[in-house]
């Protein structure tokens, strides 16, 4: 489960980066758009005619940029942990289920036709089953009755499990799940949901406090609050500062998780490796246990062999002895049948030669064996030196664990030197600006020539026409004069020629030059959105430190206020002590089920104590009120002592 996760968060690790380091342009290219309506016309008129579904993701995909971009700056600013009053968080829940809702497929039932975010969104639980208590809450509350509650509800509680990012990551995975869902042009199917998925893992910086149970989910209308993200463009300097504070933070932050999730996957690579090790060393040692075994075997059994080889001896030399004997008497008494006696010594001498190649076979196993045993030696030898050598192994790679590291801070001074290449960059670009300016300079100065030798050419066309009118008589002397006004006219042609030629390549110079001034122009503009983006944050800035400080000062009145609280209801406690004889309040921590119910306490099954008897019990199984002696005003107290106050009062008035 770990190595899977860790071969797909790499890709969508790398891509919420990406999406972060584009933040700030996004933003400030959106809101320049908001701003100036007939330009987002304009610029968008044509594509939204050919692809309306399209249009409508980058849409969604460009607010929930802002609606994130905007909930971890102020959160950050803010401080302190978010309820569900804030109202950045409000518009990224609504824009959350824009998206949830673009491209869902209408279903049909008994009621009529409906679209639920609820089906896509229950079949995590399926997916990953530690989803499965946030959405068995979901269920468990009461007060919900529409699928788009529960929808609304289990977002706000995957948000304060800060897995949000990951139970919708492991949804989008399954597009064969989200087919039956979804449209094929819907955001959750196509990129924009994957970079949505990216974005959302920023989230777990915020620490979000929400009370699902008393909020009306059911109800609420879901409308993007535009003038959230609509601000002045006053003071820019400074907020600006503060988002490359915030970038830079949150550019740390993923580098560190991205190392951190990269060595989690290293380390559980090596455990794994490691216990395979430990799985192969056990089966080793279960081998020579059995080799072990067999060798006793071996011997035990070599032992039964020498025990009855002694036997086969002891039984040799008897019959030995016994055949002895009996040629003796026989050869006292038969000496006429010698030659049967001869041929029964003879056979008696083979039968012995018989035992004795038996005994030599015996003894070659015998030596068999112990080569045998040997042979386990050396095996036994070779196991302990393979264990050593995984030993090595497992020392080796460790060392490559720290390579890995060191390349790690590698990569970290290449990020340093991409820096300085952007500085460069900059710097050649005011050096075009100049270049630029000195070509304008140059083309304006061979404008004013050609216009020169225009006026030369129609001031020399004009005396030729005076001389042909005026002097008709004197046409000897004068086509001389007109041969060398021709002459000179050729001559200002071919340089007048020469002049368009220069002027053209001058003209093509000016074009490419104003392209890059245009380029230069645009990423100027980026970075006026990004002033004007820094003046927004700073107002917003000086906005929240005004109404921290407001806060701080409600938040010391309500302190005095609590602590004067506290002495009260510690009297109160006291008296209800004393006039309770002596009853223990059970402290929360040690009650994690019900007493009367005995069901397990969780977030929407919250525990309430009984001011009678001071145990702990759930919503169900406490839903009473009564008047108790130590307060005049009924109070919260369990069915049990309920029924007791009751039956005692009852008694008391008869």
């Amino acid at each position: 489960m770990m190595a899977g996760d860790g071969r797909w968060q790499a890709p969508i690790f790398a891509l919420a980066r990406k999406a972060s380091e584009t933040f700030s342009g996004s933003s400030s290219h959106v809101l320049a758009k908001v701003a100036e309506p007939t330009s987002f016309v304009n610029e968008w008129s044509v594509p939204a005619l050919r692809d309306p579904m399209s249009m409508e993701r980058t849409n969604l995909l460009n607010m929930a940029k802002l609606s994130i971009k905007g909930l971890i700056e102020s959160a950050l600013s803010f401080g302190r942990t978010l309820d569900s009053d804030y109202p950045p968080l409000q518009q990224f829940f609504v824009v959350m289920e824009h998206c949830l809702k673009h491209g869902l497929k209408v279903k049909k039932s008994f009621l009529g036709y409906n679209k639920s975010l609820w089906g896509p969104l229950e079949m995590v639980e399926k997916l990953c089953p530690e989803a499965g208590e946030i959405a068995a809450s979901v269920r468990d509350l009461p007060g919900l009755k529409t699928p788009l509650g529960r929808a609304r509800a289990w977002l706000r509680l995957a948000l304060m499990q800060k897995r949000l990012a990951d139970y919708l990551r492991l949804l989008i995975t399954r597009k064969d799940l989200l087919s039956d869902f979804y449209d094929n042009s819907a955001v959750m199917v196509e990129e924009e949901g994957a970079v949505i998925v990216g974005l959302l893992v920023g989230l777990n910086v915020i620490d979000a406090n929400l009370c699902v149970k008393g909020e009306d989910l059911d109800t609420q209308v879901g409308v993007i609050d535009f003038s959230m993200y609509l601000k002045n463009d006053i003071d820019d300097y400074r907020s600006g500062e503060r988002n490359g504070q915030v970038a830079a933070i949150l550019d740390q932050k993923n580098y560190v998780e991205e190392l951190n999730r990269q060595l989690n996957s290293s380390v559980h690579g090596l455990q794994g490796r490691v216990d395979n090790l430990e799985k192969s060393n056990s089966k080793l040692i279960e081998e020579l246990a059995i080799a072990k075994n067999n060798i006793i075997k071996l011997q035990e059994e070599n032992h039964q062999l020498r025990n009855e080889n002694t036997i086969i001896l002891i039984k040799a030399q008897q019959q030995l002895e016994v055949t002895q004997v009996d040629v003796d008497v026989e050869l006292d008494t038969y000496k006429q049948s010698r030659q049967g006696l001869d041929e029964m010594y003879n056979e008696a001498r083979r039968q012995l030669r018989e035992e004795c190649q038996l005994r030599q076979d015996v003894e070659n196993e015998l030596v068999v064996q112990v080569s045998m045993k040997q042979e386990m030696d050396l095996a036994m030898k070779l196991l302990e030196k393979d264990i050593h050598e995984k030993q090595d192994t497992l020392i080796g790679l460790r060392h490559q664990l720290d390579e890995v590291k060191a390349i790690n801070v590698e990569m970290y001074t290449k990020m340093q030197t991409s820096d300085d290449g952007m500085k460069q960059k900059n710097d050649i670009i005011t050096r075009l600006e100049e270049k630029t300016n000195q070509i304008t300079a140059t083309m304006k100065q061979l404008e004013q020539r050609l216009q020169e030798a225009e006026r030369d050419r129609w001031t020399a066309e004009d005396g030729a026409r005076k001389f042909k009118h005026d002097f008709a008589n004197k046409a000897d002397s004068l086509q001389k004069q007109i041969a060398q006004r021709e002459k000179q006219m050729l001559q200002l042609e071919t340089d007048l020629k020469i002049e368009k030629e220069w002027r053209q390549t001058l003209q093509n110079d000016l074009e490419r030059e104003r392209d890059i001034v245009a380029q230069l122009s645009a990423e100027a503009q980026q970075i006026n959105g990004l002033k004007k983006e820094f003046h927004r944050l700073q107002d917003e800035n000086s906005q929240l430190k005004g109404i921290c400080e407001e806060q701080e000062q409600a938040l010391e009145e309500l302190g005095c206020k609590l602590s004067e609280s506290k002495l009260k209801i510690e009297d109160i406690k006291e008296a209800n002590k004393a006039l309770q004889g002596g009853q223990v309040w059970l402290k929360d921590k040690d009650a994690t089920h019900c007493k009367l119910c005995e069901k397990e306490f969780s977030i929407s099954r919250r525990k309430h104590h009984c001011r009678n008897c001071g145990e702990i019990f759930c919503n169900a199984c406490s839903d009473n009120e009564l008047p108790l002696p130590a307060s005049p005003k009924p109070v919260r107290v369990c069915d049990t002592c309920h029924a007791l106050l009751l039956q005692r009062c009852s008694s008391n008035a008869t």
